[in-house]
Parts: structure tokens; sequence; C-alpha cells
């Protein structure tokens, strides 16, 4: 195996937390949605952890896109 090999096995192992994130994301919205429907009163009170929530998902994935393009750029 060539090091150019092991360097695109390494980048496509640091994205597999991307499927995660995007469950975990779709999670976070349709809980959301769901929570906002049943009582739209509620919605000043369960937005703002909506989209901590969000960003916080969000930020892993950025790091395992980091991650990989370090592998393959650096």
């Amino acid at each position: 195996m060539t090091n150019q090999m092991v360097q695109y096995i390494a980048a496509a192992l640091a994205i597999m937390p991307l499927f995660g994130v995007a469950l975990a994301l779709g999670s976070i919205f349709s809980t959301s949605i769901s929570s906002i429907g049943r009582n739209p009163g509620a919605r000043d009170g369960i937005f703002p952890v909506t989209i901590l929530g969000f960003a916080l998902t969000e930020a892993i994935a950025l790091f395992a896109l980091l991650v990989a393009f370090l592998i393959l750029f650096a």
C-alpha cells in the first residue's frame, strides 16, 4: 500500500462521524418542530436550546472535516 492510499483511507475514516452528525441534526430539529407544534407558547424557550444544539453538533462535523483535510494535505 502506498502512502497516498493510506492517507485516503485515513481521511475516509476521519469523516465517518459526519453520519452521526446528520442523524443528530435530524433528531434535534424534528424534536424541536414536534415540541413547538404541540405547545406553540414554549417556542421562546425551545428555540435557543435548539440553536445551541445545532451549533455544538455542527462543530463536531467541522472538526471531523478539519482532521480529514489535515490528513490529506498536511
